[in-house]
């Protein structure tokens, strides 16, 4: 993964970090149930977010290699499994 790409995916997760940490306080101080789910719905985003960067990437790098090495079923197969998975 290049630098500015895993700079900006480690970013994504340290702010889902820092939100999930907001709402475990938010559950311990019995906050209203809507605004915890509004946040719980924004630590996904985030993931989800950076999951799809990761994937980007690798399709774009590690995939690509792989063709030009004359390998690229294996890869291919494994993009299909993570999409399967994402899917669900």
């Amino acid at each position: 993964m290049e630098c500015g790409d895993k700079k900006q995916v480690l970013n994504l997760l340290k702010t889902a970090r820092g939100q999930m940490d907001g709402i475990i306080r938010m559950l311990e101080e019995d906050r209203y149930c809507v605004d915890i789910s509004k946040q719980i719905l924004s630590v996904q985003a985030l993931l989800k977010k950076a999951n799809l960067q990761i994937i980007d990437q690798h399709i774009r790098h590690c995939v690509k290699e792989a063709f030009l090495e004359g390998n690229g079923d294996e890869k291919v197969t494994e993009v299909i499994d993570l999409i399967d998975k994402y899917a669900k």
